[in-house]
Protein backbone atom coordinates (compact mmCIF):
# COMPACT_ATOMS: atom_id res chain seq x y z
CA UNK A 1 0.00 0.00 0.00
CA UNK A 2 0.99 3.71 -0.55
CA UNK A 3 2.34 4.99 2.27
CA UNK A 4 -0.54 7.77 3.51
CA UNK A 5 -0.57 10.44 5.90
CA UNK A 6 -3.34 9.55 7.97
CA UNK A 7 -5.15 12.50 9.71
CA UNK A 8 -8.34 10.95 10.00
CA UNK A 9 -8.28 9.72 13.96
CA UNK A 10 -11.31 11.02 14.94
CA UNK A 11 -13.48 8.21 12.65
CA UNK A 12 -10.37 5.67 13.77
CA UNK A 13 -7.41 5.09 14.45
CA UNK A 14 -4.37 3.90 12.46
CA UNK A 15 -2.11 2.37 12.15
CA UNK A 16 -2.66 0.46 15.35
CA UNK A 17 -0.28 -0.72 18.00
CA UNK A 18 1.58 -3.93 17.03
CA UNK A 19 0.53 -5.64 20.10
CA UNK A 20 -3.04 -5.17 19.34
CA UNK A 21 -2.44 -7.95 16.03
CA UNK A 22 -0.27 -10.22 18.44
CA UNK A 23 -2.97 -10.37 21.19
CA UNK A 24 -5.64 -11.19 18.49
CA UNK A 25 -4.16 -14.07 16.53
CA UNK A 26 -2.87 -15.08 19.82
CA UNK A 27 -6.39 -15.12 21.12
CA UNK A 28 -7.19 -17.49 17.29
CA UNK A 29 -5.04 -19.50 17.99
CA UNK A 30 -5.19 -20.51 22.12
CA UNK A 31 -8.79 -18.66 22.95
CA UNK A 32 -11.07 -19.50 19.83
CA UNK A 33 -13.82 -21.01 21.47
CA UNK A 34 -17.26 -19.52 22.82
CA UNK A 35 -16.91 -17.57 26.10
CA UNK A 36 -19.16 -18.94 28.70
CA UNK A 37 -20.43 -21.91 26.56
CA UNK A 38 -18.53 -24.68 28.12
CA UNK A 39 -16.20 -25.31 30.59
CA UNK A 40 -13.35 -27.11 28.46
CA UNK A 41 -10.05 -25.18 28.85
CA UNK A 42 -10.62 -23.32 25.41
CA UNK A 43 -13.81 -21.19 26.83
CA UNK A 44 -12.17 -20.66 29.57
CA UNK A 45 -9.73 -19.31 28.04
CA UNK A 46 -12.01 -17.37 26.14
CA UNK A 47 -13.93 -16.04 29.36
CA UNK A 48 -10.51 -14.67 30.42
CA UNK A 49 -9.95 -13.22 27.26
CA UNK A 50 -13.20 -10.91 28.05
CA UNK A 51 -12.33 -10.56 32.16
CA UNK A 52 -9.14 -9.45 31.31
CA UNK A 53 -10.29 -6.51 28.84
CA UNK A 54 -13.10 -5.46 31.63
CA UNK A 55 -10.23 -5.26 34.26
CA UNK A 56 -7.91 -2.90 31.96
CA UNK A 57 -10.78 -0.57 30.95
CA UNK A 58 -11.83 -0.28 34.62
CA UNK A 59 -8.36 0.78 35.55
CA UNK A 60 -8.51 3.52 32.67
CA UNK A 61 -11.95 4.59 33.66
CA UNK A 62 -11.69 4.68 37.39
CA UNK A 63 -14.52 1.78 37.57
CA UNK A 64 -14.90 -0.11 40.80
CA UNK A 65 -16.42 -3.27 39.32
CA UNK A 66 -15.29 -4.66 36.09
CA UNK A 67 -18.92 -6.58 35.89
CA UNK A 68 -20.41 -2.84 35.46
CA UNK A 69 -18.94 -2.49 32.04
CA UNK A 70 -21.14 -4.08 29.12
CA UNK A 71 -18.82 -5.09 26.42
CA UNK A 72 -19.93 -4.11 22.70
CA UNK A 73 -19.54 -3.46 18.96
CA UNK A 74 -19.39 0.01 19.24
CA UNK A 75 -20.57 3.69 20.80
CA UNK A 76 -23.46 3.33 19.09
CA UNK A 77 -24.80 0.22 20.04
CA UNK A 78 -24.11 1.36 23.78
CA UNK A 79 -25.85 4.39 23.83
CA UNK A 80 -28.57 2.84 21.77
CA UNK A 81 -28.49 0.50 24.84
CA UNK A 82 -27.94 3.49 27.90
CA UNK A 83 -30.88 5.64 25.86
CA UNK A 84 -33.67 3.14 24.70
CA UNK A 85 -32.98 0.94 28.45
CA UNK A 86 -33.08 4.11 30.60
CA UNK A 87 -35.78 5.86 29.35
CA UNK A 88 -39.87 5.03 29.84
CA UNK A 89 -42.88 6.63 28.42
CA UNK A 90 -43.18 10.45 29.47
CA UNK A 91 -39.60 11.42 30.49
CA UNK A 92 -38.14 14.16 29.20
CA UNK A 93 -34.17 14.53 28.10
CA UNK A 94 -31.66 17.07 28.16
CA UNK A 95 -28.65 16.95 25.42
CA UNK A 96 -26.91 19.60 23.39
CA UNK A 97 -26.26 20.74 20.08
CA UNK A 98 -23.10 19.10 19.80
CA UNK A 99 -24.75 15.34 19.39
CA UNK A 100 -23.82 12.58 17.10
CA UNK A 101 -26.72 11.01 15.23
CA UNK A 102 -25.66 8.05 17.44
CA UNK A 103 -27.43 10.11 20.82
CA UNK A 104 -29.78 11.95 18.26
CA UNK A 105 -31.79 9.15 16.64
CA UNK A 106 -32.19 7.49 19.35
CA UNK A 107 -33.57 10.61 21.06
CA UNK A 108 -35.58 10.99 18.17
CA UNK A 109 -36.91 7.82 17.97
CA UNK A 110 -38.10 7.44 21.61
CA UNK A 111 -40.05 11.11 20.81
CA UNK A 112 -42.12 9.16 18.40
CA UNK A 113 -42.71 5.67 20.07
CA UNK A 114 -42.73 6.85 23.60
CA UNK A 115 -43.63 10.15 23.78
CA UNK A 116 -40.48 10.94 25.11
CA UNK A 117 -39.79 14.86 25.26
CA UNK A 118 -36.34 16.16 24.72
CA UNK A 119 -34.39 19.30 24.78
CA UNK A 120 -31.10 20.38 23.17
CA UNK A 121 -28.84 22.92 24.42
CA UNK A 122 -27.32 25.15 22.38
CA UNK A 123 -23.53 25.67 21.69
CA UNK A 124 -22.14 28.64 21.71
CA UNK A 125 -19.73 29.85 18.78
CA UNK A 126 -16.48 28.32 20.25
CA UNK A 127 -18.90 25.17 20.76
CA UNK A 128 -19.49 25.23 24.35
CA UNK A 129 -22.48 25.72 26.39
CA UNK A 130 -24.46 27.56 29.03
CA UNK A 131 -24.37 25.73 31.79
CA UNK A 132 -27.10 28.23 33.46
CA UNK A 133 -28.72 28.02 30.20
CA UNK A 134 -28.87 23.99 30.38
CA UNK A 135 -30.19 23.98 34.03
CA UNK A 136 -33.39 26.45 33.36
CA UNK A 137 -34.21 23.15 31.20
CA UNK A 138 -34.49 20.90 33.83
CA UNK A 139 -38.05 19.97 34.42
CA UNK A 140 -40.17 17.13 37.35
CA UNK A 141 -39.48 14.67 34.69
CA UNK A 142 -36.19 15.04 33.83
CA UNK A 143 -34.46 11.60 33.69
CA UNK A 144 -31.29 11.58 31.83
CA UNK A 145 -29.17 14.37 30.36
CA UNK A 146 -26.88 12.73 27.68
CA UNK A 147 -24.02 14.69 26.45
CA UNK A 148 -20.85 14.26 24.31
CA UNK A 149 -17.81 14.82 25.94
CA UNK A 150 -15.90 16.18 22.98
CA UNK A 151 -17.31 17.30 19.48
CA UNK A 152 -16.19 15.15 16.74
CA UNK A 153 -16.92 18.10 14.48
CA UNK A 154 -15.68 21.08 17.17
CA UNK A 155 -13.38 19.47 19.15
CA UNK A 156 -14.45 21.60 21.95
CA UNK A 157 -14.16 19.79 25.34
CA UNK A 158 -18.00 19.63 27.75
CA UNK A 159 -16.94 20.72 31.53
CA UNK A 160 -18.78 16.97 32.32
CA UNK A 161 -17.88 17.68 36.42
CA UNK A 162 -20.06 20.56 36.64
CA UNK A 163 -23.00 19.18 34.47
CA UNK A 164 -22.48 15.86 36.34
CA UNK A 165 -23.23 18.38 39.39
CA UNK A 166 -26.57 20.19 37.70
CA UNK A 167 -27.90 16.87 36.92
CA UNK A 168 -27.54 15.25 40.14
CA UNK A 169 -29.04 18.55 41.35
CA UNK A 170 -32.34 17.86 40.09
CA UNK A 171 -31.73 13.74 40.32
CA UNK A 172 -31.89 13.14 36.99
CA UNK A 173 -28.84 10.46 35.52
CA UNK A 174 -25.91 11.32 33.34
CA UNK A 175 -24.77 9.26 30.33
CA UNK A 176 -21.42 10.34 28.29
CA UNK A 177 -20.88 9.92 24.94
CA UNK A 178 -16.53 9.33 25.23
CA UNK A 179 -16.15 8.73 21.69
CA UNK A 180 -13.50 11.39 21.37
CA UNK A 181 -12.43 11.18 24.71
CA UNK A 182 -11.61 8.08 25.65
CA UNK A 183 -8.15 6.92 25.36
CA UNK A 184 -7.22 10.50 24.27
CA UNK A 185 -7.60 12.54 28.05
CA UNK A 186 -8.02 11.63 31.29
CA UNK A 187 -12.01 10.38 31.88
CA UNK A 188 -12.81 8.78 35.64
CA UNK A 189 -16.18 8.21 35.88
CA UNK A 190 -15.93 8.67 40.15
CA UNK A 191 -14.26 11.82 39.95
CA UNK A 192 -16.41 12.78 37.44
CA UNK A 193 -19.55 12.08 38.48
CA UNK A 194 -20.78 9.89 35.23
CA UNK A 195 -23.32 7.46 35.83
CA UNK A 196 -23.22 5.60 32.38
CA UNK A 197 -19.86 6.50 29.61
CA UNK A 198 -20.32 5.03 26.07
CA UNK A 199 -16.72 4.03 24.64
CA UNK A 200 -15.43 2.64 21.39
CA UNK A 201 -13.12 0.86 21.45
CA UNK A 202 -11.28 1.59 17.53
CA UNK A 203 -10.47 5.54 18.36
CA UNK A 204 -8.09 6.25 20.97
CA UNK A 205 -8.41 3.19 22.82
CA UNK A 206 -6.58 2.18 19.68
CA UNK A 207 -8.29 -1.56 19.58
CA UNK A 208 -9.78 -2.73 16.46
CA UNK A 209 -13.14 -1.87 14.91
CA UNK A 210 -16.24 -3.81 16.58
CA UNK A 211 -15.47 -3.17 19.81
CA UNK A 212 -16.45 -0.93 22.31
CA UNK A 213 -18.93 -0.45 25.48
CA UNK A 214 -20.76 0.68 28.00
CA UNK A 215 -20.25 1.48 31.79
CA UNK A 216 -23.25 1.43 33.71
CA UNK A 217 -23.47 2.21 37.24
CA UNK A 218 -24.40 -0.30 39.60
CA UNK A 219 -27.33 1.35 40.95
CA UNK A 220 -29.28 1.87 37.80
CA UNK A 221 -31.56 -0.55 36.90
CA UNK A 222 -31.15 -0.33 32.65
CA UNK A 223 -32.89 -2.61 30.20
CA UNK A 224 -30.99 -4.93 28.13
CA UNK A 225 -31.19 -3.81 24.47
CA UNK A 226 -31.26 -7.44 23.47
CA UNK A 227 -32.39 -11.05 24.71
CA UNK A 228 -30.91 -13.87 23.94
CA UNK A 229 -27.89 -16.87 25.34
CA UNK A 230 -25.77 -15.75 27.87
CA UNK A 231 -24.41 -19.27 28.48
CA UNK A 232 -25.55 -18.73 32.37
CA UNK A 233 -28.94 -19.18 33.38
CA UNK A 234 -30.06 -20.95 30.37
CA UNK A 235 -32.91 -22.64 32.37
CA UNK A 236 -34.27 -19.26 32.77
CA UNK A 237 -37.14 -17.52 30.29
CA UNK A 238 -36.02 -14.17 31.25
CA UNK A 239 -32.34 -12.57 30.29
CA UNK A 240 -30.42 -12.66 33.84
CA UNK A 241 -30.11 -10.31 35.78
CA UNK A 242 -26.68 -10.51 36.77
CA UNK A 243 -23.90 -8.27 34.80
CA UNK A 244 -22.54 -8.15 32.80
CA UNK A 245 -24.49 -11.26 31.41
CA UNK A 246 -27.83 -9.14 31.60
CA UNK A 247 -26.04 -6.77 28.65
CA UNK A 248 -24.06 -9.09 26.46
CA UNK A 249 -26.72 -11.86 24.48
CA UNK A 250 -24.79 -13.99 21.92
CA UNK A 251 -21.35 -14.06 20.99
CA UNK A 252 -18.75 -12.01 21.88
CA UNK A 253 -16.12 -10.46 19.78
CA UNK A 254 -13.31 -12.29 21.91
CA UNK A 255 -10.98 -11.78 19.18
CA UNK A 256 -11.50 -7.86 18.83
CA UNK A 257 -11.86 -7.52 22.84
CA UNK A 258 -7.86 -9.04 22.57
CA UNK A 259 -6.81 -6.51 20.58
CA UNK A 260 -9.28 -3.77 22.64
CA UNK A 261 -7.23 -4.86 26.18
CA UNK A 262 -3.66 -4.27 24.56
CA UNK A 263 -5.30 -0.93 22.68
CA UNK A 264 -5.63 -0.22 26.04
CA UNK A 265 -2.71 -1.57 27.61
CA UNK A 266 -0.05 0.83 24.97
CA UNK A 267 -2.65 4.16 25.98
CA UNK A 268 -1.93 3.66 30.08
CA UNK A 269 1.64 3.00 29.28
CA UNK A 270 1.99 6.30 26.90
CA UNK A 271 -0.95 8.03 29.21
CA UNK A 272 -4.22 9.79 28.53
CA UNK A 273 -2.36 13.12 29.87
CA UNK A 274 0.55 12.45 27.75
CA UNK A 275 -1.62 11.54 24.52
CA UNK A 276 -3.76 14.81 25.07
CA UNK A 277 -0.53 17.28 25.10
CA UNK A 278 0.86 15.94 21.75
CA UNK A 279 -2.45 16.12 20.39
CA UNK A 280 -3.35 19.68 21.79
CA UNK A 281 0.46 20.81 20.61
CA UNK A 282 -0.57 19.55 17.33
CA UNK A 283 -3.81 21.27 16.88
CA UNK A 284 -2.56 24.39 17.46
CA UNK A 285 0.55 23.74 15.00
CA UNK A 286 -2.04 23.30 12.57
CA UNK A 287 -4.19 26.30 13.28
CA UNK A 288 -1.11 28.48 12.89
CA UNK A 289 -0.20 26.76 9.89
CA UNK A 290 -3.83 27.47 8.18
CA UNK A 291 -4.62 30.80 9.49
CA UNK A 292 -2.93 32.70 6.65
CA UNK A 293 -4.88 30.75 3.76
CA UNK A 294 -6.74 32.77 2.43
CA UNK A 295 -10.60 32.61 3.27
CA UNK A 296 -10.36 29.74 5.69
CA UNK A 297 -12.42 29.64 8.33
CA UNK A 298 -11.74 27.28 11.49
CA UNK A 299 -14.45 25.39 13.59
CA UNK A 300 -14.73 25.55 17.36
CA UNK A 301 -12.41 26.80 20.10
CA UNK A 302 -9.60 29.38 19.35
CA UNK A 303 -6.10 29.02 19.55
CA UNK A 304 -4.40 28.36 23.03
CA UNK A 305 -7.98 26.85 23.96
CA UNK A 306 -8.51 23.46 24.83
CA UNK A 307 -9.73 21.02 22.19
CA UNK A 308 -9.23 17.77 21.47
CA UNK A 309 -6.87 16.98 18.36
CA UNK A 310 -9.01 17.47 15.52
CA UNK A 311 -9.43 20.66 13.46
CA UNK A 312 -12.74 21.35 11.11
CA UNK A 313 -12.38 24.11 8.02
CA UNK A 314 -14.20 25.93 5.17
CA UNK A 315 -12.64 27.48 2.66
CA UNK A 316 -14.93 30.56 0.61
CA UNK A 317 -15.16 29.37 -2.86
CA UNK A 318 -14.40 25.82 -2.63
CA UNK A 319 -16.18 23.09 -2.19
CA UNK A 320 -15.49 21.10 1.18
CA UNK A 321 -16.01 17.45 -0.25
CA UNK A 322 -13.99 18.59 -3.04
CA UNK A 323 -10.70 19.57 -1.06
CA UNK A 324 -10.69 16.34 0.71
CA UNK A 325 -10.80 14.86 -2.60
CA UNK A 326 -7.90 16.34 -3.90
CA UNK A 327 -6.22 15.56 -0.57
CA UNK A 328 -6.86 11.93 -0.54
CA UNK A 329 -5.66 11.69 -4.95
CA UNK A 330 -2.79 14.02 -5.36
CA UNK A 331 -1.08 14.62 -2.02
CA UNK A 332 -1.80 10.98 0.05
CA UNK A 333 -3.44 12.46 2.70
CA UNK A 334 -6.06 10.98 4.26
CA UNK A 335 -9.08 13.50 5.87
CA UNK A 336 -12.67 13.27 6.38
CA UNK A 337 -14.90 16.23 4.85
CA UNK A 338 -19.28 16.44 4.72
CA UNK A 339 -21.44 16.90 7.85
CA UNK A 340 -19.72 13.99 10.08
CA UNK A 341 -22.62 12.19 11.71
CA UNK A 342 -23.45 15.75 13.82
CA UNK A 343 -26.11 18.21 11.84
CA UNK A 344 -26.81 19.85 15.16
CA UNK A 345 -23.14 20.71 15.23
CA UNK A 346 -23.01 22.12 11.86
CA UNK A 347 -26.61 24.28 12.02
CA UNK A 348 -24.88 25.82 15.27
CA UNK A 349 -21.15 26.14 13.21
CA UNK A 350 -23.43 27.79 10.32
CA UNK A 351 -22.30 24.62 7.96
CA UNK A 352 -25.05 22.78 7.05
CA UNK A 353 -25.10 23.98 3.33
CA UNK A 354 -21.31 23.75 2.88
CA UNK A 355 -20.04 20.87 5.08
CA UNK A 356 -16.64 20.99 6.24
CA UNK A 357 -12.95 19.18 5.99
CA UNK A 358 -11.73 17.92 9.53
CA UNK A 359 -8.43 16.92 9.90
CA UNK A 360 -7.68 14.40 13.01
CA UNK A 361 -4.83 13.68 14.99
CA UNK A 362 -3.55 10.71 16.58
CA UNK A 363 -0.30 9.90 19.01
CA UNK A 364 1.49 8.72 15.96
CA UNK A 365 0.77 11.58 14.31
CA UNK A 366 4.16 14.04 13.10
CA UNK A 367 4.74 17.51 12.96
CA UNK A 368 6.13 16.50 9.47
CA UNK A 369 2.23 15.19 8.71
CA UNK A 370 0.89 18.61 9.86
CA UNK A 371 3.29 20.41 7.43
CA UNK A 372 2.57 18.30 4.59
CA UNK A 373 -1.28 19.28 5.29
CA UNK A 374 -0.54 23.23 5.29
CA UNK A 375 1.60 22.71 2.59
CA UNK A 376 -1.12 20.99 0.35
CA UNK A 377 -4.02 23.15 1.46
CA UNK A 378 -2.34 25.97 0.73
CA UNK A 379 -1.26 24.52 -2.89
CA UNK A 380 -4.93 23.84 -3.43
CA UNK A 381 -5.95 27.39 -2.64
CA UNK A 382 -3.84 29.55 -4.02
CA UNK A 383 -5.06 32.08 -7.18
CA UNK A 384 -4.64 30.32 -10.82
Amino acid sequence: MKEVIYLDHAATSWPKPPAVGEAMMNALDVAGANPGRGSHRMAVQASRVLFDTRKVLSSLFGISNANDIALGSNTTEALNLAIQGWLREGDHVIATMAEHNSVRRPLEYLRRVRKVEVDYVPLNASGSIDLVQMEGLFRPNTRLVVCTHSSNLLGSILPIGEISLICHKHQATLLVDAAQSAGIMPVNVQQLGIDMLAFPGHKGLLGPQGTGGLYIAPELDVEPLLHGGTGSQSEAVRQPLVRPDRYEAGTSNTVGMAGLAAGVRHVMELTPESIYKHEWELTQYMMHGLSSVQGIRMLGPGLEQPRTGLVSFTIEGYDSAQIAFQLDRHYDIAVRSGFHCTPLAHESAGTTLSGAVRASVGYTTTSQDIDALIAAVHELTKPR
